[in-house]
């Protein structure tokens, strides 16, 4: 075997040796500083590409999370509003019931009434949540509420779905001046005959008897809805009056139940969504990890496998360096 002092083969391929095990020194230790095998394009472009939109998708999931937080959050208040609403109506109910006994105050009767009437309003007017009130509202404005429920990617196209609640089905007051057909479920005129009272097409006959007999009030009997009605000038010999309106009392809680049914199965959906949500971005960060996540073990192990490579590249180098000076010592 020749030997040459212009070109040193050994110190070459030492040297091309050394450097690559300096290049995978270097890969290794920056997956284990950031955590990633894949942490950018040019580890793999494919990988890489896909964990950037997967992440992306996570952060609308995330904004999507947020809204029905903020949705459950508002359920919430005009559901505990609607049951409040449900127990002051079972006192109404009850206080008419009393005063169709002969010989009661029903002017003092009358005034519990009152009270519970005003308090039928102040419940609706407080059910505001992040400045929306559903049960209070202009129904001459916005008739419904919609709640971002999901964001999916499916062939490169985004939807955006959402969660929408008729507010015809929810108002108790309207609190804007037009009139229409559908009003507050607590303004409505209970003494009308077949009456279409919500959106959902719900029909009262007015106020009859077991016969379908119209009744017709007396003169002492004053108002026409649950918030106005006044018992107080009704006389023993006009109980008749009491009785029919305890149905139409009766109609309206009927309405009122099927809001807060409709409210409690929005949120009963809302929280099952908001679970979803949750189980899904942790899904898609599983997966993301798959794709681009360093495995810690291996590369400790690969990193001081290399360490030991490297060492021996520099023996390496060194010894074929080396060889030149015992080529000049055979000239001493």
């Amino acid at each position: 075997m020749s030997s040459s002092l212009m070109t040193n083969a050994s110190a070459m391929t030492a040297l091309q040796t050394l450097t690559a095990t300096n290049k995978n020194l270097a890969t290794t230790q920056s997956r284990i500083s950031t955590g990633y095998r894949v942490n950018g394009a040019e580890d793999n472009a494919a990988y890489w590409s896909i964990a950037t939109t997967m992440r992306s998708d996570n952060k609308a999931l995330s904004a999507v999370s947020d809204a029905l937080g903020l949705g459950a959050a508002t359920i919430d208040v005009m559901y505990t509003s609607m049951e409040s609403t449900v127990d002051v109506m079972n006192e109404i109910k009850a206080k008419v019931v009393a005063a169709t006994s002969e010989g009661v105050d029903r002017a003092k009767i009358q005034e519990d009434i009152s009270q519970l009437q005003a308090q039928l309003k102040s419940i609706a007017d407080a059910s505001v949540f992040n400045g929306e009130n559903w049960l209070a509202n202009d129904e001459s404005g916005v008739t419904t509420a919609n709640i971002v429920s999901s964001f999916s990617r499916a062939g490169g196209s985004v939807d955006i779905q959402t969660l929408t609640l008729d507010l015809d089905e929810l108002r108790l007051f309207d609190s804007g001046t037009a009139t229409t057909a559908v009003n507050g479920i607590l303004e409505f005129d209970l003494t009308g005959v077949a009456a279409t009272v919500s959106s959902t097409g719900a029909t009262y006959s007015g106020l009859v008897d077991d016969t379908g007999t119209a009744y017709t009030l007396s003169g002492n009997f004053s108002g026409t809805s649950i918030y106005d009605f006044d018992i107080s000038g009704v006389s023993d010999a006009d109980t008749a009056d009491l009785e029919a309106w305890t149905g139409a009392i009766d109609f309206a809680l009927g309405q009122i139940t099927d809001a807060a049914t409709v409210l409690g199965s929005v949120k009963s959906r809302v929280d099952l969504q908001a679970d979803f949500v949750s189980n899904l971005m942790d899904a898609i960060d599983r997966g993301i990890g798959q794709l681009v996540d360093a495995d810690m073990n291996e590369e400790s192990t690969r990193l001081q496998a290399l360490q030991t490579q490297q060492q021996l590249g520099i023996q390496a180098l060194s010894i074929a360096n080396s060889n030149s000076q015992n080529i000049l010592s055979l000239f001493r």
